[in-house]
C-alpha cells in the first residue's frame, strides 16, 4: 500500500532536535541554551488509514519549531507535545484532554479532521486553551460557540462553491453523483457543493456511505446512474478503494474529490492506473511549486529527512509561526490566558497566506486550487478563479 508507518514518525522524532525543557503557564523553564522554553501541543491523526495527512502537518510544525530554535535572536525556544486522535471523533476528547492536562502547553495546533475537532473543542473551550486547526474545514465549526477555536484554512463553503463552479463550467458536467463518507468533513463538503451545482443547472444525485473496504456495490450504483462526474467527499484511503472499484467496473465519467484526498498516498493506494485523471480540489496551494515557498521547502526537507511538504504542511507551519509571533509580543507573560487574548489580533505573513482572522475565527482571504493526477503524479492546474476565466 505504500503507507508510511507511524514507527517512521516516531523514529523521525528522535532525529529532530527540539528543546528538552518545558514551559510553565507563567513563561516557562529554561532550556540548555538559557532561553525560556514555550510548549505547544499538536493534536492530529497520527495513526490509522489516513495518517499521512496528520504527519504532513506534524512535519510542518517541526519545521517551524526547528527554525525558531535555530534563531539566535529568538527570546525563547519551542517544544511540541504530540497527541494522536486517529482522526476519530471518539478519540478526539481523550487526545485533547492529554494536552489540556499538561499545564505547560499554552496553545495547540490542531485538531485536524472535522469530526475530531467538533468532539474536542468543548474541552478546549472549557480549559481556555487556544487551538488552531490547519485543516478542519466543516463550515459549522465556527458557529457552535467554541471560544478557543481558530483555523488557518477556508471552510468548505468556500471549497464547495469553487469546486462546483469548476465541475459545472470547466468539466461541463450535466449530472454529478455526489457521494460523501457520512463524516463531519464529508457531509460538510457535499452540503456546500450540491446547492452550488444545482444553482448552475447541474442534476445532482446524492448518496452517503460509511467507509468500507469494498466499494464494488457502490461503484455499480454510480455507473448505473451514468453521471458525467463523481465527486467524493471523504479521505484518501477510501477514495483510493472507490477509484479502484470504479476502474474495475469500467466507469466512463470523471472522478473528483476534495482536500482529504489530496496526498500521494491516494495514488499509491489506488494504483496509478485507477488514480489517473482524478481531479482534486483544495483551499490550499502547492508549496512545492511556489517560488515564494522555496526556503520553506528546503527547510522542511532538512528537518524531516528529505520528505517533501504535503497537504496541510504549509498551513501547520504558518499556524506555528503565527503562535511564535504572539509569544514574542507577549514577552515574559506567556500563559494560556494571555495567548488566547492576544491571538485574535495576530497578523503573520505566512507562506500559504497572511494569517489574520475574522471575529468568528475564520481566516481572512483564501483561494481554492485544482489538482489532477497525471502520469502517476499529482499536479496543480491552478487557482479556480483563474481557471474559470480561461
Amino acid at each position: 500500500m505504500g503507507r508510511r508507518p507511524l514507527l517512521g514518525a516516531i523514529a523521525l522524532a528522535a532525529t529532530v532536535t527540539l528543546s528538552a525543557a518545558a514551559c510553565g503557564s507563567s513563561g516557562g523553564d529554561s532550556s540548555s541554551s538559557g532561553k525560556k522554553t514555550i510548549t505547544i501541543g499538536y493534536q492530529g491523526v497520527l495513526s490509522g488509514d489516513n495518517q499521512q495527512l496528520g504527519l504532513n502537518a506534524l512535519y510542518g510544525i517541526r519545521t517551524a519549531v526547528a527554525e525558531v530554535n535555530a534563531d539566535a535572536s529568538s527570546p525563547f525556544e519551542l517544544k511540541v507535545v504530540e497527541s494522536d486522535d486517529a482522526g476519530s471523533a471518539d478519540q478526539g476528547p481523550t487526545a485533547a484532554q492529554k494536552l489540556i492536562d499538561n499545564s505547560k502547553v499554552v496553545a495547540v495546533v490542531g485538531p485536524m479532521f472535522s469530526g475530531a475537532t467538533k468532539a474536542s473543542e468543548p474541552n478546549y473551550t472549557e480549559a481556555g486553551l487556544l487551538s488552531v486547526s490547519p485543516s478542519a474545514t466543516n463550515p459549522a465549526l465556527t458557529t457552535l460557540g467554541f471560544k478557543t477555536f481558530y483555523r488557518v484554512i477556508a471552510p468548505d463553503t468556500v471549497q464547495g462553491k469553487a469546486a462546483a463552479d469548476y465541475v459545472a463550467t470547466v468539466l461541463k458536467a450535466k449530472t454529478v453523483y455526489s457521494l460523501d463518507d457520512k463524516s463531519e468533513y464529508g457531509t460538510g463538503l457535499s452540503g456546500a457543493l450540491e446547492p452550488e451545482l444545482k444553482a448552475k443547472g447541474v442534476t445532482v444525485i446524492h448518496d452517503g456511505i460509511n467507509p468500507t473496504k469494498d466499494y464494488t456495490s457502490e461503484a455499480t450504483k454510480i455507473i448505473a446512474a451514468k453521471p458525467d462526474v463523481l465527486y467524493y467527499s471523504g479521505y484518501y484511503a477510501e477514495t483510493a478503494l472507490l477509484s479502484k472499484a470504479l476502474k474495475d467496473k469500467g466507469f466512463a465519467g470523471k472522478v473528483v474529490s476534495g482536500d482529504g484526498s489530496l496526498d500521494p498516498q491516494y495514488v499509491a493506494q489506488a494504483g496509478a492506473a485507477a488514480a489517473e485523471g482524478t481531479y482534486l480540489t483544495c483551499p490550499c496551494g502547492d508549496v512545492n511549486s511556489d517560488p515564494k515557498a522555496a526556503a520553506f521547502v528546503a527547510s522542511f526537507k532538512k528537518v524531516n529527512n528529505g520528505a517533501k511538504p504535503g497537504t496541510y504542511s504549509g498551513e501547520a507551519y504558518d499556524a506555528t509561526l503565527a503562535l511564535a509571533d504572539v509569544f514574542k509580543q507577549l514577552g515574559s507573560d506567556v500563559s494560556r490566558e494571555s495567548v488566547l487574548k492576544a491571538f485574535p489580533s495576530v497578523n503573520h505573513a505566512g507562506i500559504t497566506k497572511t494569517v489574520a482572522f475574522e471575529s468568528n475565527g475564520e481566516v481572512k482571504g483564501s483561494n481554492v486550487f485544482i489538482y489532477q493526477v497525471k502520469n502517476g503524479q499529482i499536479a496543480v492546474l491552478g487557482n479556480t478563479a483563474d481557471l474559470l476565466k480561461s
